[in-house]
């Protein structure tokens, strides 16, 4: 082998390998792949559909209501759950009557299908911990149910940014 080739080897090796290097940074520390498993937060988002997931984002400020948040399943941190912010520490929540109210006001939702049902609350969302619910409140187990409750801020994975997958359903979420 000439020194020219081996000296081309040894150049394509170190690309690769910095290649790989900043791949898994950035999917450690930065962005990261998401799959919608279950009906959720439909008709915000899908079944199966992929997501990109702003891991550094809360590094940055705090979760702000209307978030899409990832965040890792409390009774089973193995699993990670999809779910928007409604209640922020200090804020007081409340079903009844298939609305949502957040210390006393009700949420206007235009992301629902349809109304929630039954009746939940009132309780207030402790210091450092989130109350989250899905889009299809009637399929969902979230901040309601007592596996999930108040979310942990350190149980947050990131905010979800974008639907990329499949191609026909690409969606940028609105940042506020």
């Amino acid at each position: 082998m000439s020194e020219r080739t081996t000296n081309e080897t040894w150049e394509w090796i170190k690309a690769l390998g910095l290649a790989v290097i900043l791949a898994l940074g950035i999917h450690q520390f930065v962005f990261a792949q998401f799959l919608v498993d279950g009906e959720s937060m439909m008709p915000t988002m899908e079944d199966h559909e992929r997501l990109i997931v702003n891991k550094i984002i809360y590094r940055i400020h705090k979760p702000e209501h209307g978030d899409i948040i990832v965040f890792q399943y409390p009774a089973d941190k193995s699993k990670d759950f999809i779910k928007r912010v409604i209640g922020l520490p200090g804020d007081k929540i409340e079903v009844r009557g298939g609305k949502v109210y957040r210390n006393g006001a009700e949420l206007a939702e235009p992301y629902l299908g349809e109304a929630t049902n039954g009746s939940f609350g009132p309780v207030t969302v402790p210091e450092g911990k989130l109350f989250v619910m899905g889009d299809n409140r009637n399929n969902s187990k979230d901040s309601r149910d007592g596996s999930v409750g108040f979310v942990p801020f350190d149980l947050v994975v990131g905010r979800a940014d974008v639907v990329f997958w499949p191609p026909d359903k690409f969606e940028l979420f609105p940042f506020k």
